[in-house]
């Protein structure tokens, strides 16, 4: 069996968006001939991207090689130090750890057929390309959303933009095959960097595990009609932007046109509100929860709304059980201006057309719209169109109250993000890379 060094920051026992990934990975590779050893950080971190979750954790094959980068783990920088590090290119002392100390943990693996990097941070590019010269092996760049190229990131002005992209091309010029979550994705870096001309560019997306959704769940009795989102909200990001609009569009450091406040709770609130401002007895049966990690900022936005349940960061498996026995799945992403497609789409996505629970998508047009539009089972809206919002719900309301059957997602679609399919596709990947010689 092949090995390869999986260098990946995210992984349980941290929990959250970033660790779903990789924690999968790692479960199947063995059944498609790939035996991976997990390079990855202390696993202490608790924070609002770092949430503890002991069932991913058990998750994992027991016998599984985990090589813990040595601590103490550098706290994030502060505000203050993070804007210079911004405005300079500075290395933060929690970027310079985790690459010096992934190489120096792994630079003594042997037998290892290849390097993989899971790009989240994206600082780990600059760890895979180091140990791929040390141990004489191919290195496979696992991007996940499209960094300097992605409409979410932030840049003090178009000229670190372009700096940011520079050191883009930069680190991934050595790799011998670029994986990125979707075919938008894969566009915008073949545009954008030729040194990979010679290089797989490929989509892999996220995906969800069938083995979560085999045991039936017990069904609800409280009567009440659930709308649910789970993981991050960006209230806090899209206030800020909102704040800053103007001067940061005029220095080019955001996407032309983008809207990060419609990726959070706060249009679907004003639907909410809407609906029982028109339907007061609706009051008693109407709940939104929104399962994960919340900021003050997401609660204040909430703040008097009786129907608002936040029960903060769930472990996997209750997040999981959550989804299948809601009523409607909400899933709210960025707005754009009409004709640009989205470079990404929300790892929650793929668990929600999982679970066959409808679904109400607040969603520019891109691979998001167009996966749930072929998946069906879903209402599509714009993002912050509350006028559309309000409809849906309340036609899903009505239906909920005379007991009609929702059709839910096409199993054939769904079946295409199984997570041992991608993984398979993976294998492929890797099978290819091992073959070239190290760049």
């Amino acid at each position: 069996m092949k090995r390869v060094a999986f260098l990946s920051y995210y992984f349980p026992p941290i929990g959250g968006a970033g660790a779903q990934r990789p924690a999968r990975f790692v479960r199947y590779l063995r059944d498609f001939g790939w035996e991976p050893v997990v390079v990855t950080g202390p696993g202490a971190a608790e924070d609002r991207w770092t949430p503890r979750d002991e069932a991913l954790q058990s998750e994992i094959p027991a016998d599984v090689e985990v090589l813990r980068v040595n601590g103490p783990e550098p706290a994030q920088s502060g505000a203050w130090a993070t804007r210079k590090e911004r405005w300079l290119g500075t290395a933060s002392p929690w970027a310079r750890w985790w690459v010096e100390g992934a190489v120096a943990r792994a630079s003594s693996l042997s037998r290892i057929d290849l390097v993989y990097a899971w790009m989240s941070p994206f600082e780990s590019a600059a760890a895979a390309a180091q140990l791929s010269r040390r141990l004489a092996v191919p290195w496979v760049a696992d991007l996940g959303d499209p960094w300097a190229l992605d409409e979410m990131m932030i840049y003090p002005t178009r000229w670190h933009r372009r700096r940011e992209l520079r050191r883009m091309r930069r680190d991934l010029s050595s790799a011998a095959a670029v994986v990125m979550s979707t075919p938008e994705a894969v566009r915008r870096v073949r545009g954008s960097i030729p040194e990979l001309e010679g290089a797989d560019v490929l989509a892999i997306p996220n995906g969800f595990d069938a083995a979560d959704f085999e045991q039936q769940v017990e069904p609800r009795t409280d009567g009440a009609f659930r709308i649910v989102h789970t993981g991050y909200l960006h209230t806090e990001l899209g206030l800020r932007q909102r704040r800053n609009m103007r001067l940061k569009r005029a220095l080019g450091g955001t996407a032309p046109g983008v809207d990060f406040l419609t990726r959070s709770h706060v249009y679907l609130l004003q639907a909410v509100r809407r609906v029982l401002a028109e339907n007061p007895e609706a009051a008693a049966e109407l709940e939104v929860h929104l399962a994960g990690v919340v900021s003050d900022v997401d609660r204040e936005q909430a703040a008097g709304d009786a129907f608002v349940r936040m029960p903060g960061y769930l472990p996997h498996d209750r997040t999981l059980e959550l989804l299948r026995t809601a009523d409607l799945l909400f899933l709210p992403m960025q707005d754009l201006p009409p004709g640009t497609r989205a470079g990404i789409v929300p790892g929650k996505t793929y668990e929600y057309l999982g679970s066959g629970r409808p679904i109400l998508a607040a969603v520019p047009e891109g691979d998001a719209r167009d996966l749930l539009d072929e998946a069906g089972g879903a209402t599509l809206c714009r993002p912050g169109d509350v006028d559309c919002l309000t409809l849906a719900i309340t036609t899903q309301l009505e239906r909920f109250r005379d007991g009609a059957a929702i059709p839910g997602p096409k199993a054939g679609v769904v079946a295409r993000y199984e997570y041992r399919a991608l993984v398979a596709r993976l294998a492929e990947v890797f099978d290819r890379a091992a073959e070239r010689r190290p760049g």
